[in-house]
């Protein structure tokens, strides 16, 4: 039997004849619908993407699959766990995207600060109405919770502003765009100093409601919270709480603990708050630059090494 790859979405052509050329001799089931891999993933050694249809059918005993290409960077919906159990190697997307994230993040701070989304929310009735004083992000402080590719970049946006960068890493590092670099030990100083606070951390056991209550009484009132991590990294109705309290200013969210967001939240009825459908990640690019990593790590794959490019640590879970 040929040594399978499986992918669980649709590639172009063009896609699909660069990863027959990397591996000739294997068979690729590439397909959008599931009916036309479902009865592959049995026979996977290799896939491309997730669904929870693999741990039906990979996760088992005698699993033949051995390395997961997630197309995306956020690993808290894959059972790593049973990644771990069955000895199966697990790479991510992790790099695609700090251009449109950070752009998302600068997008949100400038609107906030300037109420450019009430002025938005006039024009669509027709209303001519003053916003009042507006503020600046120049010379401001930003906080940067997890700098990493995507932190690196929004602190890099944010000196273009002529702004203090402070950032928090779960291990100390100097950043070439960060001012101070604290770890997370420190991390209510940096709360207490930032006029807008950004959290772009995983959601580990570690991170989970990592930001709460205690965390936003910390910050001043006049901050904004720009959230573009994963939901779960914040408790939300701590959120709602402070932002209902006057204990921050507003906030920027594009994930959150129940996606989609939920039809009740109050805070679709907030004019401080602005939220996106958790696609700050999304770009035309995307493709391109996620199969960019994952051609790099067949290349390897196929001459017997183990992919090392963006492979996740299943322990750390990130």
């Amino acid at each position: 039997m040929a040594r399978k790859i499986v992918s669980v979405q649709t590639f172009s052509a063009a896609h699909e004849e660069q990863i027959r050329s990397i591996a000739p001799e294997w068979e690729f089931i590439n397909g959008k619908e599931s009916e036309q891999w479902l009865a592959h993933l049995a026979d996977a050694e290799v896939l491309i993407g997730w669904s929870s249809a693999v741990v039906q059918h990979c996760l088992q005993p005698g699993t033949r699959l051995r390395w997961a290409q997630n197309w995306g960077a956020g690993v808290d919906r894959i059972p790593l766990d049973s990644l771990a159990e069955f000895g199966v190697m697990l790479t991510n997307a992790s790099g695609v995207h700090p251009n449109p994230i950070s752009e998302t993040v600068l997008g949100m701070m400038l609107a906030l600060t300037r109420n450019i989304h009430l002025a938005i929310g006039n024009q669509l009735q027709k209303k001519w109405t003053s916003l009042g004083e507006l503020g600046e992000m120049h010379g401001k402080t930003v906080g940067i919770i997890g700098v990493g590719a995507i932190g690196t970049e929004v602190a890099k946006l944010c000196k273009a502003f002529g702004m203090k960068v402070l950032g928090v890493k779960r291990s100390l590092s100097e950043s070439e765009y960060v001012d101070r670099m604290v770890t997370m030990d420190r991390l209510d100083e940096v709360l207490r100093e930032s006029d807008y606070v950004v959290v772009t951390l995983p959601l580990t056991k570690d991170t989970r409601h990592a930001i709460g209550s205690s965390q936003f009484e910390l910050m001043k009132q006049t901050a904004f919270y720009i959230n573009i991590g994963r939901g779960g990294t914040t408790d939300e109705q701590a959120l709602v709480e402070a932002l209902r309290n006057g204990e921050i200013a507003g906030a920027g969210l594009d994930v959150f603990e129940v996606e989609p967001l939920p039809e009740y939240s109050p805070l679709w009825e907030m004019s401080n708050v602005i939220l996106t459908p958790h696609n700050s990640g999304s770009t035309v690019y995307y493709n391109e630059r996620a199969m960019d990593i994952f051609l790099q790590n067949l290349r390897d794959y196929v001459e017997g090494k183990e992919p090392q490019l963006n492979r996740v640590d299943l322990s750390n879970q990130y």
